[in-house]
C-alpha cells in the first residue's frame, strides 16, 4: 500500500492516476476561484465566509469530523457527547475563519494585521538570538498560525522556515507567495541542498521556524503529545542538539483582553547531549509546551489531523 501511495505522489517522483487529477484540479479550481473573488469582499466578509464554510464542511466531510471526534474523545475523555461534538463543530467554524485571513491576504487584501509580540516574546528571542547560533523555533498549527511568521518578519527577527512541498506543486508556490507577503523564505524539505540551508540558517544566527504538532512522514519518535503517544518529527530537536542552538515555542492566542498576540517559551536543554536519549527528551519537551498551549485553547487548533493514526495520501 506505502509502495503504491508513493508512486502516485509527486514529490517522490510519481505520478497521479487520472481520478487523483481530476480531483486536484478541482482543489486548485475552487482555490484559485476563492482568491480571485477576494478582490471583491473586504477581510471581515471574507472572515464570515471562511467560517461559513467551515460549517459546511463539518456538515459534509464525514472522514474528517470522525477523526476529530475521535481525537476530542481521546485527549478529554471526561467530555460528554454532546460538548465533544460542539467543540468539533466549533474548530471546524474557526478554523474557515482562518483560511478566509489567509485567502485576504493571498488576494491583496491584506487581512487583519500580524498579531504583536508580547515584550516577554521579544525579550526570550532576542536572548536566544543573542547567543549567535541561531534559533530552532517550534510552533503550531494553532490560531491563525501563518500570522506568527508574519508577526516575527515584522519585529525584524530574520525568520526562514522549514515546510514540506505540497501534495499539488501549484499549492507549495501558492505557500511560497504567502510567506513572500511577509519577508518570510522557506525552505522545502524535499528541495535539493536543504540540509546545507538549515545549517548555514543556524550559522548565520538566523530563527528556522518548525511545525511540530502534526504527524508527517519524516524521521519521528513517539512521544508524549496532549497525553498521548504520538510519532512526532526528530529532526528539530537533533539539529538543536547537535549545533547547541537554543530551542524557543512560540504561537498566537488572545491574550487577557482579547488582542490576538505571539508568545514563546525557551526550552532548557543544557543538559542533554546530542544522543538518541537528548534528542528523545527535548522532543518531550517541546511537546509539553505545544500541548499546554493547545489546551489552553482547544478549538483553535487542528483535531481533524490524523495525529495518533497514518494519515491517507490526498
Amino acid at each position: 500500500m506505502a509502495s503504491a501511495s508513493r508512486k502516485q505522489d509527486l514529490r517522490t517522483g510519481g505520478a497521479w492516476t487520472p481520478l487523483q487529477r481530476v480531483k486536484n484540479d478541482l482543489f486548485w479550481l475552487l482555490a484559485a476561484v476563492a482568491i480571485a473573488a477576494s478582490h471583491h469582499l473586504p477581510p471581515r466578509a471574507l472572515r464570515a465566509l471562511g467560517r461559513a464554510l467551515g460549517r459546511v464542511a463539518h456538515a459534509l466531510a464525514r472522514r474528517p469530523r470522525r477523526t476529530a471526534l475521535a481525537n476530542v474523545a481521546l485527549v478529554f475523555p471526561g467530555l460528554d457527547p454532546r460538548s465533544r461534538r460542539a467543540l468539533v463543530r466549533r474548530c471546524f467554524a474557526t478554523l474557515g475563519e482562518f483560511v478566509g485571513d489567509t485567502v485576504a491576504v493571498l488576494g491583496g487584501r491584506g487581512g487583519p494585521p500580524a498579531p504583536a509580540l508580547t515584550l516577554q516574546a521579544r525579550a526570550v528571542i532576542e536572548q536566544a538570538r543573542g547567543e549567535g547560533r541561531g534559533v530552532v523555533f517550534a510552533s503550531a498549527h494553532l490560531g491563525p498560525w501563518e500570522r506568527v511568521a508574519a508577526s516575527l518578519a515584522g519585529a525584524g527577527v530574520p525568520l526562514v522556515t522549514l515546510a514540506r512541498e505540497s501534495y499539488d506543486p501549484r499549492f507549495s508556490r501558492l505557500y511560497e507567495r504567502l510567506r513572500a507577503k511577509g519577508g518570510v523564505r522557506v525552505i522545502w524539505r524535499g528541495a535539493p541542498g536543504a540540509a546545507a540551508r538549515i545549517l548555514r540558517t543556524l550559522r548565520n544566527g538566523e530563527v528556522l521556524g518548525v511545525p511540530m504538532d502534526l504527524r508527517s512522514r519524516v524521521a519521528s519518535i513517539d512521544a508524549p503529545f496532549l497525553g498521548h503517544h504520538a510519532p512526532t518529527a526528530l529532526g528539530p530537536a537533533r539539529i538543536a542538539l547537535r549545533t547547541r542552538a537554543p530551542v524557543v515555542v512560540g504561537t498566537v492566542a488572545p491574550d487577557r483582553e482579547g488582542t490576538l498576540v505571539v508568545s514563546a517559551t525557551r526550552i532548557a536543554a543544557e543538559d542533554l547531549g546530542p544522543d538518541a536519549a537528548g534528542a528523545l527528551a527535548l522532543t518531550t519537551r517541546i511537546n509539553d509546551e505545544l500541548s499546554r498551549r493547545i489546551l489552553a485553547i482547544p478549538h483553535a487548533w487542528v483535531w481533524m489531523h490524523p495525529r495518533w493514526t497514518a494519515p491517507r495520501e490526498l
